[in-house]
């Protein structure tokens, strides 16, 4: 992967991936998020959660860890007249809280459910929360291309995030897919840019958009297959 035509398609997208409003609003009443709540969005990409969060918690605070400067940056400008909102670089594995609710949607994957379960433990407050969205096979035997997203590493079905979930010492409040409005939400942007990006592209960048193109068409044909699985969580 050539990071930097990775970036250059990403740097400018609203949201780093699939996910509404909606979904934010349904965790946060799930999980009884205070309006005052002190809330962690891990890995939050440019800041597409943030303006749902601040409607969950409109006297709390939200601060947003990012591992890339850019999507630090671009959350920094998205929110520099709103004192509620602080924009940090580093890794959402090392932030000590106490948080309300931890919102991290995609970016669990990266780390593993248990890991980040068992680590974040100790940065919620007394009755937080942790929710996050997680790649979940909805079908057994999903189409041969499925499997080749996911490079022969197919993801959970629901049961088996469960059992993850529960094996860290929390409860499962709740689970909901992401809906096909939440993943064109983050396709839809995506697909302009590439458009735009398409001339003058050098092979770098030309492979970087074929692959993005391939990712949407596979999930758009094969959608009934796989998806997201929001899931809020509680510490027993």
């Amino acid at each position: 992967m050539d990071w930097d035509a990775f970036f250059k398609l990403h740097d400018e997208l609203p949201r780093e991936g699939p996910g509404t409003d909606g979904d934010v609003l349904w965790a946060a009443e799930l999980g009884g998020v205070p309006a005052h709540a002190r809330i962690l969005d891990g890995g939050s990409g440019p800041g597409g959660d943030i303006a749902a969060l601040l409607q969950v918690a409109p006297e709390g605070r939200v601060l947003a860890v990012e591992m890339h400067q850019g999507f630090a940056d671009a959350v920094a400008k998205r929110f520099e007249d709103d004192k509620r909102v602080t924009a940090r670089v580093g890794s959402m594995m090392r932030e000590h809280g106490p948080f309300d609710l931890i919102w991290s949607a995609g970016a669990v994957y990266f780390v593993g459910v248990a890991e980040a379960l068992n680590t974040w433990r100790k940065a919620l407050a007394p009755g937080g929360v942790v929710a996050f969205s997680e790649p979940c096979l909805f079908r057994p035997a999903p189409d041969d291309a499925v499997e080749t997203l996911f490079e022969g590493i197919l993801p959970d079905d629901e049961a088996g995030i469960r059992a993850k979930v529960e094996a860290a010492g929390y409860e499962v409040l709740g689970t909901r897919r992401i809906s096909d409005a939440g993943w064109e939400a983050y396709y839809q942007p995506q697909e302009a840019r590439i458009e735009m990006l398409r001339q003058g592209a050098d092979d770098a960048l030309n492979a970087v958009l074929d692959e993005a193109e391939a990712e949407i068409a596979v999930w758009r044909k094969h959608r009934e297959d796989f998806g997201y699985l929001l899931c809020v969580t509680r510490p027993l």
